[in-house]
């Protein structure tokens, strides 16, 4: 009970009289019997920047829907208009200011000022006036309120409410209302952002994506493996670092690091020239859609950079391999398998010749030991990326709003998988001497990660090593196969040994036992839950199932990355879930958002399935609902205290 007395005197401090606690209390009463606002899932971004922005400026269609459904007069183009100048406000402006010219052109302008003002109204009535006054910008906090608050039914107000229009053009401040409406509009049509893993990599600009994420704080990211992989590269993991600029020359987007981050890679281009440079490196030469739209390019520069660091790679994973033996990655040591003179490599006791065999910076006698300059490079650029500030930021960033995985509203968020064994148990993995399994392992491989992390600049913590555990070993649910062939695609012809193999997790969730035993391990509702995973590039269009189990499981990876273009017709999905129902909405491939405002037409946005809730969703049915169901009971215990005279009203 003492303990319970100091927290009722430090919540006094807050609510200092009874007036206060009831006030509070009213509001949060209210507050739970709001509709549930609405969320959007999307996974896989992998640095694709304009793609992702482009559905967050139109919340994956939902503002376009809601143009649709308050002004189903006007007309598809007038439409279509009214949701770019939300969109893109800026360009819209500019854009229509050379078309049109003095009275067309702000005539127009008073048309989207007008319907964009009926669109906020709609837009708000999901939230508290409080919720909407913090949205707000500063600048014109009081003019929008009176816009949208405020009925214009009454002719001394709609007078009123003219006036204000007017005086927004007499001073001149049309285009920046337009731009901050905007803005409002889209902030207040996500209610919250789930990232199911995998912002990095493959694409050129993850890091305008976290510059864009680090402004938004209604967003949390369940780690993909290659999120993990860069966490590992700014925590100081060697290993991790090499494997980030490894991918990065693999898509020829080393501009990511170099003019994204400002990290000086020219210790790595003098060593690539150094030991590479009569080596046409043709295996390493970059590949994928990037490549493509550029084929003129000299890429030999980028190909040499590619082979030393992923020689420097392999090195460095022996020690991290041997320190961890349990995981039983030693299968991934192949350069001492190399026979130097014949030019093959054993695997499984099968000989197999090698596409490539120069390797200078290797000793045949100590194969991973790495050579001065590569140990040189690599302490470098150890250095640059633990003290570089934005990418510590980004990495802050992703700890403080990431996990393994998350429960939000009933449903399970996690990249790839829960690892099961062919005997349909869940995979068991032994870490430090204890056994973990299903959720213990999630939960143990994220104390680790964060461990690793808020310690990464102790010399010796091997907790870093999870890390490289975690972006591929068979027990990683951000994995979730049985083996990364990193070296066999590079070095061997033959596709066999290039297979990764599935975990079972993706056969057996389709059984009903098996979801039941995921479902009890995580404590969900079977007949309510959903598993929201991504990780996995399935097609809708051509015949891939995406909901599974009985619309229990919502696999979401579309292929937003142009990587995948020949996997995938689609650029992507997003589900939503607003209070009436899901929606898994798939959309085209995104070129660019310049040609999007030429065009002023939308990226198609297809629902491919709804899902109706039984009743409409509540406040009182999410997580927020129950974090204020909790404030409530403790505001009451603080009105009964104050009441008894337990604790004493401030002034």
């Amino acid at each position: 009970m003492p303990y319970q007395n100091k927290y009722l005197e430090l919540l006094s401090k807050e609510y200092p009289t009874i007036q206060n606690v009831a006030s509070e209390l009213i509001n949060l009463s209210a507050i739970l019997n709001l509709p549930k606002g609405t969320e959007i899932f999307i996974t896989d971004i992998h640095g694709e920047y304009d793609a992702f922005n482009h559905y967050l400026k139109n919340a994956s269609g939902i503002i376009k829907e809601k143009i649709d459904l308050i002004l189903p007069d006007l007309t598809e183009v007038e439409r279509n208009r009214l949701a770019f100048f939300i969109y893109y406000p800026t360009d819209m402006l500019n854009k229509y200011k050379e078309k049109l010219k003095g009275e067309n052109y702000q005539k127009l302008i008073r048309q989207q000022l007008s319907f964009m003002i009926l669109l906020a109204k709609e837009i708000v009535t999901k939230y508290t006036k409080s919720k909407v006054r913090k949205s707000l910008p500063e600048e014109f906090s009081y003019i929008i309120q009176e816009l949208i608050f405020e009925s214009s039914s009454h002719e001394d107000k709609e007078r009123y409410y003219q006036e204000i229009i007017e005086a927004i053009f007499m001073t001149k401040r049309e285009n920046k209302f337009i731009l901050q409406l905007s803005r409002f509009i889209r902030k207040l049509a996500i209610d919250q952002l789930h990232i199911v893993g995998d912002i990095f990599d493959r694409g050129p600009l993850p890091h305008l994506i976290m510059e864009k994420l680090v402004t938004m704080n209604n967003v949390d990211i369940q780690w993909g493996n290659h999120d993990i992989s860069f966490l590992g590269a700014a925590s100081g993991s060697k290993v991790m670092v090499a494997n980030v600029i490894r991918i990065a020359a693999r898509y020829n987007n080393l501009d990511c690091f170099e003019d994204g981050y400002g990290i000086n890679l020219i210790p790595l281009a003098r060593l690539a020239e150094k030991y590479y440079k009569k080596d046409d490196c043709s295996l390493f030469v970059p590949k994928g859609y990037n490549i493509n739209y550029n084929k003129t390019e000299d890429l030999s520069f980028i190909a040499r950079i590619h082979k030393a660091i992923s020689i420097i790679q392999f090195k460095l994973e022996y020690n991290l391999i041997n320190r961890k033996p349990g995981f039983l990655l030693e299968d991934r040591l192949l350069l001492d398998k190399i026979d130097f003179e014949d030019n093959t490599v054993m695997i499984d006791g099968i000989k197999y010749p090698l596409l490539d065999s120069n390797f200078p910076t290797i000793n045949p006698r100590k194969p991973y030991q790495l050579n001065k300059d590569e140990e040189e490079v690599i302490n470098h650029l150890t250095q640059l990326f633990l003290h570089n500030e934005m990418l510590q930021k980004h990495a802050r960033y992703l700890m403080q709003n990431g996990s393994m995985y998350l429960k939000y509203n009933g449903n399970l968020l996690f990249h790839a998988a829960v690892p099961f064994t062919e005997d349909k148990e869940f995979l068991r993995q032994e870490i430090n001497g204890k056994v973990y399994y299903g959720r213990s392992l999630f939960d143990e491989f994220e104390r680790l990660v964060r461990s690793a992390f808020l310690n990464r600049y102790e010399k010796d913590n091997f907790d870093k090593d999870y890390f490289y555990i975690l972006w591929q070993s068979a027990s990683s649910p951000l994995f979730g196969k049985h083996s990364m062939k990193t070296f066999e695609r590079y070095f061997l012809s033959d596709k066999k040994t290039h297979k990764e193999i599935n975990n079972p997790y993706y056969k057996l969730r389709l059984e009903e036992d098996i979801l039941r035993k995921i479902y009890d391990e995580f404590e969900l509702n079977f007949k309510k839950s959903k598993i929201i995973n991504g990780h996995v590039p399935l097609d809708i269009t051509k015949g891939d199932e995406v909901v599974l189990a009985n619309k229990r499981i919502y696999s979401i990876d579309g292929g937003m990355s142009k990587e995948y273009s020949n996997k995938t017709s689609i650029g992507g999905y997003s589900l939503i879930s607003d209070s009436h129902a899901y929606f898994l909405v798939s959309h085209a491939r995104f070129d660019t958002y310049q040609a999007l405002i030429d065009s002023e037409k939308d990226i198609v946005s297809i629902t491919r399935s709804e899902e109706l809730n039984s009743r409409r969703t509540y406040i009182y049915d999410t997580n927020k609902g129950q974090e204020i169901k909790a404030m409530i009971d403790d505001l009451y215990q603080l009105l009964e205290a104050y009441r008894s005279g337990t604790v004493i009203e401030k002034k």
